[in-house]
Formats: C-alpha cells, sequence, structure tokens
C-alpha cells in the first residue's frame, strides 16, 4: 500500500514537471496533480483498453502510432473531469498533449520500475 502511495505522489510530481515545460498544460497545485494522476491511471485501466480494441485496425495501419494519440485522448480526457487541470484548447494543442501525454507514461514507467518491489 505504501509503494502505491508513493507511486501515486511520484506521479503527480510529475505532472507538475510535465506542466513546467509546456505553458499549455496548466495544473494549479500539487493536490489537484496527485488527484489527476489518480484519475489518469483509473482512465488507463477502464477506457484506454476499450479505445485500443476500437482503433485496433487503426493502430495496425499506422504501425502501432496511433497508441500516441490514444494516449493523448486519456490524457485529455483526464483534464476534461478534473478541475484545475487543462490541457489548454484541444485540436489547436494536440501535438503539445501528445508530446506531454508521452513524456507522462515514460515517467511513469520509471517511476514504477525505481519504486516497484525488486524481483528475487
Amino acid at each position: 500500500m505504501i509503494r502505491w502511495i508513493i507511486k501515486l505522489l511520484l506521479n503527480g510530481a510529475a505532472l507538475i514537471l510535465i506542466s513546467n515545460w509546456f505553458q499549455s498544460i496548466q495544473v494549479s497545485s500539487f493536490g489537484v496533480a496527485v488527484w489527476a494522476a489518480l484519475i489518469l491511471g483509473i482512465v488507463n485501466t477502464l477506457i484506454r483498453p476499450v479505445l485500443t480494441l476500437f482503433t485496433l485496425p487503426l493502430s495496425f495501419l499506422t504501425l502501432g502510432l496511433f497508441w500516441f494519440v490514444i494516449n493523448a485522448i486519456t490524457f485529455s480526457l483526464t483534464a476534461f473531469f478534473i478541475n484545475g487541470f487543462e490541457v489548454g484548447p484541444w485540436p489547436d494543442n494536440i501535438g503539445i498533449v501528445i508530446i506531454a501525454s508521452a513524456l507522462m507514461s515514460l515517467l511513469g514507467w520509471l517511476i514504477d520500475l525505481v519504486v516497484s518491489k525488486p524481483k528475487k
């Protein structure tokens, strides 16, 4: 349980870091960032598999590059649900949202790698 809380707090910190890198990504406080990290995890668990299933042919056609768009959609959907977390205007900002969501995935993977139990 403590590892999960640490991962959640570090993911919130990663979201704050990403919001500092991109002007259009706005996070009002650390509490909002932690809440957004929690909701992002829930969205990725529940909605991402459905999106992936429906866009499977498109993912094959783009050789998996459509994964970045699905990532951006889940990132933007999280911002839609959370007050204080904004990603800017969606159609105009899609490139930045794709990069920010890919960075969030990369940082989340690194956090998971560092905080997870070592395998014996």
